[in-house]
């Protein structure tokens, strides 16, 4: 059963979840501890050294027989306020009273208004406004405490307030047809199963109702009389007779939250429509198996060795307790008769004993009255006890109902001053631990048997190795003796042949000596002066062969000197060259910037001496010079740029865009832009390579001037379709984001949507568009604010939502309008009326396309969207988008359907 779902409308926060003390008025703050204060946060450190801290007495506390000093640590009642919008009645009821609460989140405060001019000021852990999403309120209020649990303390989540102020649905909501609608009792169980490992740890539910000081099963409707017992030792609660249903995914648990809520007791009453007459009790048992900390021992033993004692397998049993309230009421106002008057009854009893119980520990009392129901029985250890609790009270913004908003108020400022002391509760794992040391032992059993059979079979491929070995170093042995000996003889045959060279040798020399003394001896004398001559002779030309030698290697010499000084030469000349190339390119830049600068002054000097002639005011630039410069253009008269460009060339111009001066640079880039706006000039511009230098140049250069101009000459080439497909094969729209996201100078962010909103108007580029950060970057640029900008990214989403809109009705596109998946519908919602005329107009144009597909009805409903068409059917200025907004209403049964029931005439 779900309190107010249709008052919700869901819309982002952005305040975190702090510490409060409430104010009441301009006077003294209500009274809370230090110790309250310095407990402030939800995700305090569980600090050892915490465990000695001093708590209240155990006779002021809910678990007093449980919640010893052994290892606790201090953690105060947590409170969050929630607002719920106004409702259908309430709107026409309260038309003209204002709300009676201020709220003010980012000082965690609220003021209820007394009359006009007076108001009480509180200040809470948490303030959320009607806009909250369910998101938002679950990380702030319920996820810690969900850590808690895990961690293996225990934990409640507690939503308490009027009746039809949205307790359920904050609590209890499935979430089936919208996943962001998801309660607190969804969320946990998501997060509770993505930390624990099903292996090892268990996770168990119980669902009950307390109805007319009844505990009833809510997943065994037959079990409708549950007793509470508790332990005598420890004062624990348990209902031994719940059902307790174990948890292995997400789909069960979803599965018995429906079946709970199917059988939970709900009526309809004045203040609302699905009452819950019954409060609700979800219990989620948490097993975690987690090891103690090793021990150490010392051993005097071979110099002190260490022995390492295994640690100990333990349990940590934790419990997540969500209770969901049922709204307290007065019965002049619910209309309460018969029957559902003594269910009235029982329900404010049990929540006035959970008010008694409370105000009794916020005081410090010596008695708190926790028998007095059975609500206060189970809730003993969630204030006071050993429990992290985190509450969550819930108003509504009527005047009517002011005496019901101030109690639930105060109520929340009592809680607040109530402190836990937190403790995990763990026990020994005896079965855990037989069963691992039993595994352990057949483990090392195993592992004995396997090295033995290893030993074993070590020790015999030793042997064989070794006799193996044994065989082959007698085997090389005796190849080894082989080889020497015939090594040895092979010497020996060789020294013989040696000497029998070397006699043979001297006898040819003994032959040799004998003939030359036969010689001298008188058969023919050897002439002296025939020798000197061959002698001198080969002097001579030892000489001559010298000179030659010289002569070559001097010649060499000076050709290796006369080659070094022609390279120097070459070296030289080719760095001249360069040295005139650069200049000559730098030339002609500065001739092409001089150029541009007089025929722009040529221009102006001609405008300003037909202004004179005609006996203007001296403006060069009025609509008539404007008009009579197209003029001479049509009759040949050539603007600057043109001519500029027909002299010069695309080329040279395009050129530029990489020159090393800036100002050459900027110029280029704006002449690019310039030449860019006539749609002559594109095709020129793109078959030239001017679309990837302006691309590059955005890519490239921080300079602000560089990065507008380039971003307006891009726009112009995207009003062409053709040129559209290249910008985006050339990563365009990447880099357009990427610009979006650093720029802060608004002309630059202008040009920026200017660009992607031409990009928004081709039906080939919305995927592109959007998976490529485009309209993610243009909602971006609104955070610049300025009027110029709102209109270009007004203009883009207009252009992309009648492509969506042709898109699906041709049947080419199904499903959700990618702009409200990337959360673009309540900017558009916002804005829908603004001041500015091209805003509005972009903006009801969306609008009007947006609501003509079907299935973005329903989230435009929840979006408040159905009010801005309504708006726009009546009030717009333009026939044309007034009479689209009246037939997409008039075909919508969606739309149709909503305006019944809330009563709008159409």
């Amino acid at each position: 059963m779900v309190e107010g779902d249709s008052d919700f409308v869901i819309a982002m926060a952005s305040s975190a979840y702090r510490n409060g003390i409430a104010h009441k008025g301009a006077a003294k703050p209500i009274s809370a501890t230090s110790s309250n204060l310095k407990s402030a946060s939800f995700k305090s450190r569980l600090h050892p050294s915490l465990g000695s801290a001093v708590r209240r007495s155990s006779s002021a506390s809910f678990g007093a027989a449980s919640a010893g000093n052994d290892g606790g640590v201090p953690g105060r009642v947590r409170v969050a306020i929630r607002l719920r919008p106004r409702n259908a009645e309430e709107l026409m009821a309260d038309a003209d009273f204002a709300d009676c609460v201020e709220l003010q989140p980012e000082l965690k405060r609220l003021k209820l208004r007394k009359n006009n001019w007076d108001s009480d000021t509180y200040e809470f852990d948490e303030v959320l406004t009607e806009f909250a999403s369910q998101k938002r309120v679950y990380e702030v209020v319920a996820k810690p405490v969900v850590e808690s649990v895990l961690g293996g303390y225990n934990g409640t989540v507690m939503a308490y307030g009027q009746t039809g102020t949205g307790k359920t649905f904050t609590l209890g909501r499935l979430g089936e047809e919208d996943t962001s609608s998801r309660g607190i009792m969804v969320r946990s169980m998501e997060d509770i199963l993505a930390d624990v490992s099903l292996e090892t740890d268990s996770v168990s539910v119980s669902y009950l109702q307390l109805y007319m000081e009844t505990i009833q099963d809510l997943l065994d409707p037959g079990n409708d009389n549950i007793s509470i017992v508790e332990d005598p030792k420890t004062g624990d609660v348990s209902l031994p007779g719940a059902t307790l249903v174990e948890i292995r995914n997400q789909q069960s648990y979803m599965e018995l939250l429906r079946i709970g809520e199917a059988h939970r007791i709900a009526a309809n009453t004045k203040l609302n429509t699905e009452s819950s007459r019954s409060h609700a009790i979800l219990m989620i048992h948490v097993k975690r198996s987690v090891l103690g900390t090793e021990e150490t021992l010392s051993s005097e033993i071979e110099n002190g060795y260490h022995l390492v004692k295994p640690s100990k397998p333990l349990i940590r049993k934790s419990k997540l307790v969500i209770v969901d309230l049922a709204g307290s009421e007065r019965v002049n106002k619910s209309g309460s008769e018969g029957h559902m008057l003594e269910e009235a009854k029982s329900i404010n009893l049990s929540l006035s004993a959970l008010g008694k119980c409370i105000n009794a520990l916020a005081e410090n009392s010596a008695h708190v009255p926790v028998r007095d129901s059975k609500l206060t029985r189970l809730l003993r250890d969630s204030f006071g006890g050993t429990a992290r609790t985190s509450l969550i009270v819930t108003i509504g913004p009527s005047p009517r109902h002011r005496g019901e908003t101030a109690s639930t108020i105060l109520f929340g400022q009592r809680a607040m001053k109530v402190e836990n002391m937190l403790k995990i509760k763990e026990e020994f794992d005896y079965k855990s631990l037989s069963r691992k040391l039993e595994i352990q032992l057949d483990k090392l059993i195993a592992e004995n048997e396997r090295q033995q059979k290893v030993f074993d079979d070590e020790v015999e491929r030793i042997n064989l190795e070794a006799q193996n070995r044994i065989s082959e170093v007698e085997r090389n042995f005796a190849d080894a003796l082989e080889k020497e000996k015939l090594k040895c003889q092979m010497e020996y045959m060789e020294s013989v042949k040696q000497l029998e060279e070397k006699m043979l040798l001297n006898q040819q020399k003994q032959e040799s000596n004998g003939f030359i003394d036969d010689r001298y001896n008188g058969e023919g004398p050897v002439s002296v002066t025939e020798v000197r001559k061959l002698l001198q002779n080969e002097i001579h030309l030892r000489k001559t062969a010298e000179e030659e030698l010289n002569k070559l290697k001097s010649k060499l010499e000076q050709y290796i000197q006369s080659g070094s000084c022609e390279d120097t030469e070459i070296s030289k000349l080719h760095k001249n060259l360069e040295d005139e190339v650069h200049q000559k390119k730098k030339l002609e830049e500065e001739i092409l910037i001089l150029r541009s600068q007089l025929l722009q002054l040529n221009f102006e000097a001609d405008q300003m001496r037909r202004c004179l002639d005609r006996g203007g005011s001296g403006n060069a630039f009025t609509g008539q010079d404007r008009h009579s410069q197209s003029n001479d253009s049509r009759n040949g008269q050539k603007a600057p740029i043109t001519t500029l460009y027909e002299q010069v060339g695309m080329q040279k111009i395009l050129s530029l865009l990489e020159s090393e001066d800036a100002n050459a640079r900027i110029h280029a880039v704006k002449v690019v832009a310039n030449l860019a706006a006539e749609e002559a000039n594109q095709e020129k511009i793109v078959e030239a390579g001017g679309l990837s230098s302006l691309l590059m140049l955005l890519r490239t250069f921080e300079d602000e001037t560089v990065r507008r101009v380039a971003a307006g000459a891009i726009a112009n080439l995207a009003m062409n379709e053709a040129n559209q497909e290249l910008i985006m094969s050339q990563g365009g729209i990447s880099l357009l984001s990427i610009t979006a996201a650093d720029a802060e100078d608004p002309q630059t962010l202008r040009m920026v949507a200017g660009a992607l909103a031409n990009l928004c108007g081709n039906d080939k580029l919305q995927m592109k568009l959007r998976s490529e950060g485009g309209i993610r970057a243009l909602l971006g640029m609104v955070r610049c604010g300025h009027p110029d900008v709102l209109s270009q990214v007004a203009r883009g989403i207009a252009n992309f939502a009648k492509c969506e809109s042709r898109a699906t009705t041709q049947g080419t596109k199904s499903g959700r309008s990618l702009l409200i998946e990337d959360g673009a519908l309540p900017w558009i919602v916002q804005n829908a009326n603004d001041e500015a005329a091209p805003i509005r107009r972009h903006i009801e144009l969306a609008l009007c396309h947006l609501a003509q597909h079907e299935v973005n009805a329903k989230d435009m409903i929840s979006g408040g969207a159905l009010w801005e068409l309504v708006r726009i059917s009546r009030d717009c200025s333009r026939e044309d988008i007034r009479s689209l907004a009246r037939r997409t209403l008039s075909s919508s049964p969606v739309f149709r359907a909503e305006m019944r029931r809330l009563r709008i005439e159409f």
